[in-house]
């Protein structure tokens, strides 16, 4: 297999799972989550991996550093960089750590300073800190990074799985395991459907609660992942690359792609586009790329702080970049790996760099690129907004399909009066989703905008899974 040790880093599109917290629940139907908090581990786990991406990327001195990006020794430039963080799932903790990440990224410096007009210079708190916008992502404003939540056919997705004879069996083999496992449960319900709900509770209990950690039978903890990532890999992946199985990340591919065409174009200023989430899109990004067709990468649940990079490269030997897939598994991985691709028109078993008209052409089909796009694919006609843009959508086309015969009078008014409707519609979404407002505005924690970008694919469609 080869790899282009020649060619040079032109910008990189980040994925980081948030790093340690507290417990929490999600429902194991619909993967409704529950709040919690991030712990201090957690907070030190991203911001080593932030540091870690520093030396590797920023330092001049490093043979991946991205051409053109402000150094290791410069100020922040937020031309250069996009930083988007989940705001749903599990409360804060994913738009914590993502502060966490960024300050290893950028940690204070002097620089961080100004001279005023009576020469005294001031320097930013906390000995320079530097203030990174990112973009708190809100699932009910942007379905970007948590597509997989109220998506109705996504439901039926897992209702199949659960219903399928390879889980009834499944479930049948670890019955007995099951059963030991009750006493250290607190209660909680010990089912195979609930499987992750169980690990999770028996790794947090594990690394936060000393008595409970002594009290674990040594190989319950392993055995209990090991099922869990069955399960979660089953739920968040499809045979297809546009199934529902695969919405978590379908629903990231537009930002995805925009940023790798960004960085690509070396008119645009943008260098590094990082995204923060949670484990279940990484699953999706896996089966969808094919990083675990070979074994090399396992089919499962991600630790905490780990992180894929997809570095957009320049080749030695083509003038078409490529794009090259690296991962860190937290902890567990001292440094990141390079893994190779396969998709439909692409075996990775050559190379494992990608020109990235071949992976953008294979995966524009699977991108769901708004949210009217997410209402159609999910079977959603409520939630998120659907019930406003499907209205407006429904009131734009009757008026464009009605075709009654009227005299050249009565059309000058009609057309009036089908402009004011369409247009009123059109304010009614845009109000409703908080793009208008009247009055004074409502601050945000987001400094940048979304760069949600429509691709106009020519399928969404959704392949049912039946097993």
């Amino acid at each position: 297999m080869a790899t282009d040790n020649e060619s040079k880093v032109l910008g990189v599109v980040v994925f980081a799972r948030h790093g340690d917290r507290q417990g929490f629940y999600q429902d194991p139907d619909t993967y409704t989550a529950s709040s919690t908090v991030i712990t201090p581990l957690g907070e030190q786990e991203e911001f080593q991996l932030g540091s870690l991406l520093r030396s590797v990327y920023l330092s001049t001195s490093a043979p991946n550093y991205i051409q053109g990006i402000a150094n290791a020794t410069s100020l922040f430039q937020p031309t250069q960089v996009i930083v988007r963080a989940d705001a749903g799932d599990e409360g804060g903790v994913i738009y914590d750590s993502a502060v966490a990440l960024v300050q290893g990224l950028w940690p204070v410096t002097p620089k961080a300073s100004t001279q005023l007009a009576n020469g005294t210079n001031v320097t930013s708190p906390l000995g320079g800190y530097q203030y990174i916008p990112i973009e708190s992502v809100e699932p009910n404003e942007d379905v970007s990074l948590e597509g997989f939540t109220s998506c109705n056919t996504f439901d039926d997705h897992t209702e199949a799985f659960y219903n399928s004879s390879a889980f009834q069996e499944r479930a049948k083999e670890v019955s007995q395991f099951l059963t030991d496992l009750k006493p250290y449960m607190d209660g909680r319900p010990v089912t195979l459907e609930n499987m992750w709900n169980i690990f999770d509770y028996m790794n947090v209990q594990s690394i936060h609660n000393a008595t409970f950690a002594d009290r674990l039978p040594d190989t319950y903890l392993a055995q209990a992942r090991d099922l869990a990532n069955w399960h979660e890999y089953n739920v968040f992946s499809d045979d297809s690359i546009t199934g529902i199985g695969n919405i978590a990340f379908r629903t990231m591919l537009p930002s995805v792609i925009n940023a790798i065409q960004r960085i690509s174009n070396s008119s645009d200023p943008l260098k590094l586009h990082y995204s923060a989430i949670a484990y279940k899109p990484f699953l999706s990004l896996f089966n969808m790329t094919g990083v675990v067709a070979d074994g090399a990468l396992p089919p499962s649940i991600v630790n905490y702080a780990a992180a894929v990079v997809l570095e957009v490269r320049q080749s030695a030997s083509s003038s078409e970049p490529v794009l090259r897939f690296n991962f860190k598994n937290g902890t567990d991985d001292a440094s990141f790996r390079t893994y190779p691709m396969s998709f439909a028109g692409w075996d990775g078993s050559a190379d494992t760099d990608v020109p990235i008209s071949t992976f953008i052409n294979a995966f524009q089909s699977a991108a769901v690129n708004t949210t009217l796009d997410w209402c159609h694919v999910c079977g959603q006609t409520q939630a998120r907004g659907c019930a406003a843009l499907l209205g407006a959508a429904s009131t734009s086309v009757q008026a464009a399909t009605h075709h009654d015969k009227i005299s050249p009078v009565g059309a000058g008014f009609l057309g009036a009066g089908l402009t004011v409707a369409v247009f009123g519609a059109a304010f009614a979404v845009l109000l409703f989703l908080g793009y208008l407002t009247f009055g004074k505005g409502k601050r945000t924690t987001s400094r940048v905008k979304n760069d949600h970008l429509e691709l106009h694919s020519s399928t969404n469609s959704v392949t049912k899974e039946t097993a």
